[in-house]
């Protein structure tokens, strides 16, 4: 169930226009969806989590280019 959510989601991303997802995960679970590290391509997240854990999926063909720096979460998120 959780891999049709997950392609969904991805599918409503994109037809909303956005070129890429990042997330906090489990590192043997979304890596067979396409997700890899987020230091490859640049990004970091704003808290201490271990590497494999901060992912990142490119929706369109090099959806990334250009792409880098720190993530940004709401404040409702580390409330």
């Amino acid at each position: 169930m959780g891999s049709i959510l997950i392609k969904h989601a991805h599918k409503r991303a994109n037809e909303l226009g956005y070129n890429s997802i990042v997330l906090l995960g489990h590192k043997n679970y979304y890596p067979r969806f396409g997700y890899k590290q987020a230091v490859k391509f640049h990004i970091e997240f704003p808290f201490n989590a271990p590497k494999e854990n901060c992912m990142a999926i490119e929706l369109t063909k090099n959806g990334l280019d250009g792409v880098n720096g720190l993530v940004e979460y709401p404040k409702e998120f580390f409330e």
